[in-house]
């Protein structure tokens, strides 16, 4: 059984390593599995766009100036899920796992998956229907230990990729897993 159906590596010397990068996830997290952060920044911004107009028809004195920033402030704010989930950006290939965070300052991260001791995948039931999901990488890496892949979408797929490449890598690497028998 091939790996992944990839082609069989031209040399049969398995020491030499194949630096081919196949790219197997590259993505921001999808806002349909963010409902939570979509639902609280919605409300705010009804709030903000409310209350000066409840205030308008309640008979109370107002400027117009102070609907507009009331519009423009939930504008913003209905715009913020989309903002936020932005910020960071996954990149899965067949040897690492790339992480970006950040809007204006940028923090990078690379886990090579030979450092991966164990993989798991969360979804709740909401995440089902619209298919995302939280997959936690576990690893060795001291800089990075728990690594979330937050609302990835075809988690399953992704899961079932990175258990399979995990293996494979270390077995290229000749990396032995010990029991202590405790």
């Amino acid at each position: 059984m091939s790996d992944l159906n990839l082609p069989p590596h031209p040399d049969p010397d398995v020491s030499v390593a194949d630096d081919t990068q196949i790219v197997y996830y590259d993505g921001s997290p999808k806002l349909r599995g963010e409902l939570g952060l979509l639902l609280t920044w919605t409300v705010i911004g009804l709030l903000l766009l409310a209350i000066p107009i409840l205030i308008l028809y309640a008979g109370g004195q107002i400027s117009y100036w102070f609907i507009a920033i009331g519009a423009l402030l939930a504008i913003a704010c209905w715009t913020m899920p989309a903002i936020l989930v932005r910020r960071e950006h996954f990149r899965i290939t067949n040897y690492r796992i790339d992480m970006e965070r950040g809007l204006l300052f940028k923090d990078m991260e690379t886990l090579e998956l030979w450092h991966v001791e164990d993989i798991s995948l969360r979804q709740s039931p909401l995440d089902r229907v619209f298919n995302v999901g939280t997959i936690s990488v576990i690893s060795h890496d001291p800089s990075n230990p728990k690594l979330l892949l937050r609302s990835v979408s075809n988690p399953r797929q992704i899961l079932e990729t990175l258990k399979t490449r995990i293996i494979a890598v270390k077995r290229q690497r000749g990396v032995v897993k010990v029991d202590s028998g405790l």
